[in-house]
């Protein structure tokens, strides 16, 4: 298949998984949509299974990629603030239904076990950038206080479809500069 068409059927598959489950859209759809046959989509992904990986994995990607880069091109900002910045930018382009990475999470765990630690594992790197970027700033990067940020900002993914993603981004805006205080308060 050509890069183009297997772009395509990431792309499609992605939105399918992500605004109507991974359990409740089928290869078939996915194939349809995506305009490709059901054995190219076999000769590049064994399984659904391996398919959801890709797109967990590849979704993942653009947004640390993102994150990173909102890091690296900060200037004065601290590099926490850029991080949430951005996060909350993707709320509102990307994510305003929440997190496809706890959507698999909750969907896989006691079906598919390697998807459901493939999860996980994201959300570990995800932590490592939270450390990273307290780092930089030069603030407390122990697990606490970057769990603390994660849960945080994951609160904000689970809100967006409920309060919107503007609100559920202004909230996490409006809390990070008490939530960095208290966890500098207590790391002294």
């Amino acid at each position: 298949m050509q890069a183009g068409k297997r772009e395509e059927l990431l792309a499609t598959a992605e939105r399918l998984f992500y605004e109507e489950g991974f359990h409740a859209t089928g290869i078939d759809r996915v194939v349809a949509e995506a305009g490709v046959a059901r054995m190219t989509l076999y000769n590049h992904f064994p399984s659904k299974e391996a398919l959801i990986e890709e797109v967990l994995d590849r979704r993942f990607r653009r947004y640390l990629v993102e994150l990173q880069d909102a890091i690296d091109h900060r200037g004065a900002t601290p590099a926490i603030t850029a991080l949430v910045d951005c996060h909350c930018n993707w709320l509102r382009s990307a994510s305003s239904e929440g997190c496809i990475v706890i959507k698999a999470i909750a969907e896989f765990e006691h079906h598919s076990a390697g998807i459901a630690r493939q999860g996980r594992r994201l959300k570990q790197e995800m932590l490592g950038l939270i450390r990273d970027a307290l780092a930089l700033d030069n603030r407390p990067a122990d697990a606490a206080t970057a769990e603390r940020l994660l849960l945080t900002m994951e609160g904000a993914n689970t809100l967006a479809p409920v309060l919107g993603p503007d609100r559920a981004a202004d909230h996490l805006r409006t809390m990070l500069p008490g939530l960095l205080d208290t966890c500098s308060a207590e790391s002294v």
